[in-house]
């Protein structure tokens, strides 16, 4: 899993039927630390679960296990997906 930032949406007009209905964002890793964009990071297309916006912060997660998990199918076209929006990072010790 890692953080992102939405920079903004994939309008595409032929989809396998698992992604109709789904919104398909562009976003870039982000740093946990500073929240920019990584260093070396190149955007990605993820498929929207949560209704993020463009601007937003959200946490991805890159592996299609994941991707059958969440939506229930056995072997779903999807590896990329948007699972939450982050309203806030701290980094520090556990409590």
């Amino acid at each position: 899993m890692f953080l992102a930032r939405v920079t903004g949406e994939v309008v595409s007009t032929i989809k396998h039927p698992v992604l109709i209905g789904r919104k398909e964002l562009l976003v870039v890793p982000l740093d946990p630390r500073t929240l920019e964009p990584a260093a070396g990071a190149s955007a990605v297309i993820a498929l929207d679960f949560v209704d993020a916006g463009k601007g937003e912060t959200v946490l991805v997660v890159d592996e299609g296990n994941a991707a059958a998990l969440v939506t229930g199918l056995p072997d779903p076209p999807i590896r990329t997906m948007i699972l939450g929006v982050v309203d806030e990072v701290r980094i520090g010790p556990a409590r």
